[in-house]
């Protein structure tokens, strides 16, 4: 690396470099993300990469479906050096367990199950080799059969073996096992892919297969020293720290676990809910004329939560997931109905654009007055996706103008957070905005969430937009796997910590933000394990996860 522009954040680079280099060779080797996919195994701490994981094939290769992030439902454990997912891919079931066994060494173990009667379907574990890593590599097989990478061909081609091993120059992967497979091998382009067959076409309901795999990596150690030049002359723009989420979704455990955040960390930034729903559910009723203690309890702690980040000395963005159902076009369990469609949430009801904009500033007015909390942004989150209010291009534009307008109206200080998009990868949602010279001037900050689509070209999009609005870019949330909740045993894993502090160096380098929101420094997502916290009942502590970010 080098002209790296951010003074501070190239120290915590450095820091996070040493960090991981000394703690990568005591944990595990095997990258094994929760979904079912093991994308590599660590050899004296660097990644031989490689990505295998199961597939539901149809015909000859007509359909292919995989284990992949937020695609199954799947569970993850881990039990000493074994990690265990269960998922399931149409009508077939699996359980995969990964475990250490030696240096650049894991075994896998496969139970497969057809839990249909499967005509035209069979079940398969798949390796993905990348073609930077072996594209001048040799794939061998048996007594004397080999091919060249380069020769393997885009239609798939058949063999029968127990063993296989695939080598270049700098990398190595070999595939045993105790008895021979149907194998696919097939040219992605990107990637060389390997299919082994578990289970056949025709299998019946209840016909179950057990494999049993050993890999061993190798490959060249890339042990050359990294030099790092910091010019200071050249600043990049202002980081204030990590922020945090604090939208209160578990009252018994996220009391403990927000506080011990704020007690031992620097959180420089705060992000609460305003329950729209709960805070004006009547239109007839004048939400104004409650007293504190007349508030819906959720709509006091989340203002509670508010002033108690205020109180701190840290800048509050408040955002609305819901709405009264008064405001929406649809009945609220719209949000959910349709999502099996790619359709969430539903919109606002333009009918009624004058109450809603009220109805909005009315609490943020409530909150200044009653709580002592000047609200530095509003946003509806993830408008983009209808995370439960959506929005199209146009009408966030519109949104940004017309709220804008109500809030400098009622003598508030509050802006707009454009976008809070619920991807890097859904940039365009916020363009008709940044084309509008009149919605600049209500505009406090561009937002977008860090969950998925970060690749170097998006994250300087997103960083320009800052630029181009002069206004602030804000990670509104911050983390990798947005289904991680369904298995909370990961967010210990070394490998998870891993992956999101080196996605948080990446957009601080890359798009500059003023401060990236960890979703969340409460139970939920949480960055602290014990307590209760997912059911683990020993005392409070801190992951990986937490000492990350409070080095960052």
């Amino acid at each position: 690396m080098n002209n790296i522009k951010n003074f501070n954040i190239q120290f915590f680079i450095i820091g996070v470099m040493i960090f991981t280099s000394s703690i990568s060779l005591s944990h595990a080797q095997s990258e094994y993300m929760a979904w079912g996919n093991l994308i590599g195994i660590r050899v004296e701490g660097q990644l031989m990469e490689f990505e295998s994981g199961l597939a539901a094939v149809s015909g000859n290769f007509e359909r292919v479906e995989k284990t992949a992030k937020e695609r199954q439902r799947p569970k993850y454990t881990r039990e000493g050096n074994s990690q265990t997912v269960n998922t399931a891919i149409n009508n077939f079931g699996f359980t995969k367990t990964v475990s250490d066994i030696g240096k650049g060494k894991v075994e896998i173990n496969i139970i497969a199950k057809a839990d249909e009667n499967n005509e035209s379907q069979s079940a398969f574990l798949f390796f993905e080799l990348p073609v930077k890593y072996y594209a001048k590599g040799q794939i061998e097989w048996g007594e004397n059969k080999a091919i060249n990478i380069n020769k393997i061909k885009k239609t798939p081609q058949q063999f029968a073996a127990s063993s296989i091993e695939i080598k270049s120059e700098h990398r190595s992967l070999k595939i045993e096992s105790d008895s021979q497979h149907k194998v696919m091998l097939v040219n992605n382009n990107e990637s060389i892919a390997l299919y082994i067959e578990l289970l056949p076409q025709q299998s019946a309901e209840g016909t179950e297969a057990r494999k049993q795999f050993t890999l061993t990596v190798g490959g060249t150690i890339d042990d050359s020293p990294v030099s790092i030049t910091i010019d200071s002359n050249k600043p990049g723009r202002q980081f204030l720290g990590m922020g945090g989420n604090f939208r209160l979704q578990n009252p018994t455990t996220d009391p403990q676990v927000i506080q011990y955040c704020l007690d031992s960390m620097r959180v420089a930034y705060g992000r609460v809910e305003m329950p729209w729903q709960l805070w004006h559910p009547d239109e007839t009723a004048n939400p104004l004329n409650q007293t504190t203690e007349q508030l819906h309890p959720h709509v006091k702690a989340s203002m509670e939560m508010a002033q108690k980040l205020t109180a701190m000395g840290m800048p509050v963005i408040v955002s609305a997931w819901s709405a009264p159902q008064w405001a929406i076009i649809g009945e609220p369990e719209d949000a959910f109905r349709y999502r099996d469609q790619g359709i969430y949430g539903y919109p606002l009801n333009n009918d009624k654009k004058e109450q809603i904009n009220k109805s909005i500033a009315d609490y943020l007015v409530y909150l200044k007055n009653h709580f002592g909390v000047e609200a530095i942004m509003f946003s509806f989150n993830e408008s983009d996706l209808g995370i439960n209010v959506r929005h199209t291009a146009e009408e966030h534009r519109i949104f940004n103008n017309e709220m804008g307008a109500e809030l400098a109206t009622r003598g508030l200080a509050t802006k707009m957070l454009l976008g809070d998009n619920s991807d890097a990868t859904t940039f365009d949602f916020i363009v008709p905005s940044i084309n509008d010279p009149e919605t600049h001037k209500y505009i406090g900050a561009v937002s977008f969430h860090s969950w998925r689509g970060c690749d170097d070209e998006t994250l300087k999009k997103w960083g320009n937009a800052a630029l181009q609005l002069n206004v602030p870019l804000v990670v509104g949330e911050g983390s990798t796997d947005a289904a991680a909740w369904n298995y909370p045993q990961i967010f210990s894993e070394f490998s998870f910590a891993f992956h999101e502090i080196n996605l948080y160096t990446r957009i601080c380098a890359i798009a500059q933000p003023q401060t990236i929101l960890q979703w969340q420094l409460t139970a939920d997502y949480s960055i602290l394990t014990g307590g209760g916290v997912f059911g683990t009942e020993r005392p409070l502590r801190p992951t990986q996860r937490f000492w990350n970010l409070k080095q960052l």
